[in-house]
């Protein structure tokens, strides 16, 4: 009898990737889907990251993975820090009311530590926050998602060309100056006002792992990081390291 031949197929390491401001994981899901391993990193304790995780100041642990050359593992950075500094509400309607405290914007110091690392990075920030390249734009329609979320990312060391966006099919549902409004999205931000309840965020968001409104309320979904993720790894590493 002819003996089978045994073929042995090792597993080939996932590039890894750092998740900096990570908060519960939405843009680290996405990654981990696309085919990377994650690593997140973010200031307050997040016990729902459903990855290798580390407390730590994301600007500090950053500038020691690059003085050690620890950075030298990752393949690629995706960040989102929080810019309160520059958004729609300070800027306009709290600073004119003298309302709310000082905000620090941690998005240019990010970027220059980003472009020390030699790595391709990814920088996210809402719109009406920080300004950031528009190198892509994402909205939860694009992926048939219950929330619209447009979230703006500039693209460091590597390009992709931009989805088309796909129309929307109606309102955000929720209240709007004492008038209530239906369509097919809910509105995830804030807590009120005809708000989702918390299993009906985690159904538009499609996130399961933390049912934290604040976590939720704060995630980008992570099909916008899974299709990030994808286009990045088709990319030659040569084009990206250009």
């Amino acid at each position: 009898m002819t003996q089978p031949t045994l073929i042995r197929r090792e597993r080939r390491p996932r590039p890894l990737a750092l998740d900096l401001y990570s908060c519960a994981g939405g843009a680290g899901r996405g990654y981990d889907r696309a085919g990377l391993d994650v690593v997140g990193v973010d200031i307050r304790p997040r016990p729902n990251y459903p990855f290798t995780f580390v407390q730590a100041d994301a600007l500090e642990y950053l500038v020691a993975l690059i003085a050690t050359g620890e950075i030298e593992r990752y393949a690629f950075i995706h960040a989102s820090p929080p810019c309160q500094d520059k958004c729609a509400l300070t800027v306009g309607t709290n600073r004119s009311k003298g309302w709310g405290g000082t905000h620090v914007d941690l998005v240019a110091p990010t970027r220059v530590l980003l472009e020390a690392s030699g790595l391709p990075y990814v920088i996210e920030q809402p719109n009406g926050q920080a300004e950031i390249r528009k190198d892509v734009w994402l909205c939860g329609e694009m992926f048939s998602l219950g929330v619209l979320r447009h979230r703006n990312f500039e693209l460091g060391r590597w390009s992709v060309t931009q989805p088309p966006h796909v129309p929307h099919r109606g309102r955000v549902r929720g209240w709007r100056h004492g008038e209530f409004h239906d369509g097919p999205y809910v509105a995830a931000y804030g807590n009120g006002g005809g708000k989702p309840s918390v299993p009906e965020l985690q159904a538009a968001m499609g996130i399961d792992w933390t049912d934290v409104r604040e976590e939720l309320t704060e995630a980008i979904p992570p099909a916008y990081t899974h299709w990030i993720g994808a286009q990045f790894l088709t990319q030659p590493r040569t084009e990206m390291a250009a």
